[in-house]
């Protein structure tokens, strides 16, 4: 195990800038998810940590030594990608065992490597098949039981579930999870489904058009998002958004209501600000802000409903039962120590 240190690293192809100045410190054995929509610069970080990219600027330092001019092989980093890659003329033991058989590894300690590997991830009667009689779910676990002979000091996860269905996809997030904490090897983990990085990640990297937004645990995310942009991206359904003007009395005039601020909130009267409370955060209220029903949206442990109020949409999650159907009126009101207020101009919280 080891830990990563990613000091100012730039990337740039040709004159097209993709990743700028970023900086991440991995704690040896910490499970970090780099999260982001596509094209933000996530998945070049990870090949440049691989060694599959050549860096622009800055330093990659595993276990203390930089690796910015270090083969990927001799990196001692283990790769899960996204498409699997396993060589479909190979058994799924000669798959796994390939990594040994090229470093020279004996027999012997090939099959007890793979063995091992197999028992943690349930693989032992599969190791005579080819990739074409598994299902998706065997193969991913094949990929992980490649990485886990190799004993690296790394995992590297490049979007490894998103080529499997929604119920698997909760089934292996929790299994590699699980695995983490049996093996405690440092893992760096890539993918643009903010509910994985907030279920398995130590520490979420939240990353927007090659730079940091914000960096941290993920309930540290989700409770005190940094700028609109994290605020947007955590948590699910997304966080209602309402532009408005602070008044005096502790209220923001936004989208024709008065929403509440809680004491201290520290923005000055006038200041032009959004406002945000998260869907789970709205609360039925017969003396709260009339918004219609337009949508009900039921999902057994909660009902989620797309309301109206004037001409902008907002989303409620609700633990009660909706009777109400769209166009009635249904009153909410923001649970007051829970909203979230951003400056207008610069996007950042206050």
């Amino acid at each position: 195990m080891a830990s990563v240190d990613i000091r100012n690293v730039r990337k740039a192809f040709g004159s097209t800038q993709v990743l700028h100045g970023v900086s991440v410190d991995i704690a040896d054995g910490q499970f970090v998810v780099l999260v982001g929509p596509s094209g933000c610069g996530k998945s070049t970080l990870l090949r440049m940590l691989a060694g599959l990219e050549n860096i622009t600027g800055g330093e990659i330092a595993i276990g203390g030594r930089v690796v910015n001019s270090v083969p990927p092989k001799d990196r001692d980093i283990a790769m899960v990608f996204q498409n699997y890659a396993l060589y479909p003329h190979m058994t799924v033991f000669q798959n796994m065992a390939f990594s040994l058989k090229l470093a020279g590894a004996p027999k012997e300690v090939m099959d007890q490597e793979v063995q091992k590997a197999a028992k943690i991830l349930g693989l032992e009667q599969l190791l005579h098949r080819y990739p074409r009689q598994l299902s998706g779910g065997q193969r991913q676990r094949v990929a992980m039981g490649r990485a886990i002979v190799r004993n690296p000091q790394v995992f590297l996860f490049d979007e490894p579930l998103s080529n499997l269905d929604a119920k698997l996809r909760v089934q292996m997030r929790a299994e590699i999870k699980e695995l983490h904490q049996r093996l405690k090897v440092t893992t760096v983990y890539v993918t643009h489904d903010q509910i994985e990085a907030m279920t398995m990640a130590d520490k979420i990297v939240v990353m927007n058009h090659g730079h940091i937004e914000q960096a941290g645990a993920p309930l540290e995310l989700y409770d005190r998002p940094a700028n609109l942009f994290v605020a947007g991206f955590i948590g699910s359904p997304a966080m209602n958004m309402l532009h408005g003007r602070v008044e005096g009395g502790g209220f923001v005039d936004a989208s024709g209501a008065r929403w509440p601020l809680p004491p201290g909130h520290g923005a000055a009267d006038g200041t032009e600000v959004v406002y945000g409370v998260r869907p789970e955060h709205l609360r039925l209220d017969a003396a709260g802000i009339p918004t219609k029903v337009h949508v009900v949206e039921p999902t057994g442990s909660e009902t989620q409903v797309v309301l109206r109020l004037g001409d902008v949409s907002l989303m409620g999650a609700f633990r009660e039962r909706i009777t109400q159907g769209p166009g009635e009126a249904l009153p909410v009101s923001p649970e007051i120590g829970l909203i979230h207020l951003f400056d207008k101009k610069t996007g950042k919280r206050i």
